[in-house]
């Protein structure tokens, strides 16, 4: 869980920290391993440049212009950058394993941003999914709920206009000025005019890219304490944010549909794997009541113990010795520590350099594999 600030960032600590995750290669976990080496994102973009010329790979620094210049767009559309850390950092989100540093929010000031329920499903959603969500959303929110999604198409769509006026939660795949898709525009206007809130962690005018999906799903199933997968095929991806939602110590509940529709496939194969069956809302509130996602969350090991700026840099030999170890089946970090004998301070070393290279990808926070594309 990413540690709480002791108060807000001041303008020039957010325009580094801004910097620093827009920095090419540089994701939440290598954004967490960096301050913890360095102490601060200014120390540590300092320190940058030096790292890149370790790896022999160009990458783009984002600079302070560009910033400035994304965070004086956002307060135009009446958007705010929130630290990890700070007040209004959604306290859920920071118990995910490489929680997003910063998220760019709209709105949401007044609610309930600790009795979350996630509800997706399919985009081309059956009248009866549609009319199941509604009843769910709405029944949820009417108990005090607020119910996250991904406006999307289909069942997205639906348990956000149920819950416009009791209040919702928009996750979006691509930056604030893009929204997907965009027949849902109107909609997310009409989600902050009744108190609602859109947040990302996408940089202004990106658009979402196919790979961006999972990447927001991981936020819908992080922001809420359950999530309820209503329709989905076999392959989709309402079950990959049940998946992200185990993984993040979230209960899944779903929907059972007609065997005979392929858009139920999904929700019977998550009740048959273990999935609480629900049909009304009371199902869902009964579990959620004991909810702690607290409780054996993953949390981002805190390596700033054994690391300090003046780590000796690993050596030729060190490197080849965890890329030996590394394949494409994410290990954990501390058995590739027990594997290559390497030192804590020289793993974290290397491990910076490979991600700032491109050359691994983490999963789960500490899990880590080479990258191959």
């Amino acid at each position: 869980m990413a540690a709480r600030l002791s108060a807000a960032l001041t303008d020039a600590q957010r325009v580094a920290w801004l910097r620093l995750i827009r920095t090419d290669n540089v994701g939440p976990a290598t954004f967490r391993q960096l301050l913890n080496r360095f102490g601060t994102a200014e120390a540590a973009l300092d320190a940058l440049p030096g790292l890149l010329q370790r790896t022999g790979k160009p990458a783009r620094i984002a600079s302070q212009a560009a910033a400035e210049d994304e965070i004086a767009c956002l307060m135009r559309f009446g958007a705010r950058l929130v630290a990890s850390g700070e007040a209004d950092y959604p306290e859920l989100l920071g118990y995910i394993p490489a929680s997003p540093p910063l998220v760019t929010m709209a709105g949401g000031v007044n609610l309930d941003w600790q009795r979350t329920v996630g509800i997706v499903g399919a985009r081309n959603a059956s009248s009866a999914g549609i009319k199941m969500t509604r009843m769910l959303a709405t029944d949820l929110g009417e108990r005090g709920y607020t119910v996250v999604s991904g406006l999307a198409r289909g069942i997205d769509t639906a348990a956000h206009q149920a819950t416009l006026i009791t209040g919702t939660i928009a996750v979006l795949a691509g930056g604030f000025d893009k929204i997907y898709p965009d027949e849902n525009i109107p909609l997310a206007h009409d989600i902050l005019d009744n108190g609602g809130a859109l947040l990302t962690e996408m940089p202004l005018g990106w658009e979402p890219r196919a790979r961006d999906f999972p990447r927001r799903n991981r936020l819908v199933s992080g922001l809420s304490l359950g999530i309820v997968v209503v329709e989905a095929a076999k392959r989709s991806g309402s079950l990959i944010t049940a998946r992200l939602a185990l993984e993040q110590n979230r209960d899944v509940f779903a929907v059972p549909g007609s065997p005979l529709d392929p858009r139920a496939e999904g929700g019977n194969a998550l009740i048959q794997q273990g999935a609480r069956l629900i049909t009304c809302a009371e199902d869902i509130i009964e579990t959620l009541g004991s909810a702690d996602p607290a409780s054996g969350a993953l949390f981002d090991r805190d390596w700033e113990p054994d690391l300090t700026p003046d780590t000796p840099p690993p050596t030729e030999d060190d490197k080849s010795r965890l890329l030996s170890a590394l394949t494409a089946t994410p290990i954990e970090v501390d058995e590739l520590v027990r594997q290559s004998g390497l030192t804590v301070s020289a793993m974290q070393m290397l491990l910076l350099e490979l991600d700032l290279a491109g050359q691994i990808e983490w999963s789960s926070g500490q899990l880590v594999a080479l990258r191959y594309s």
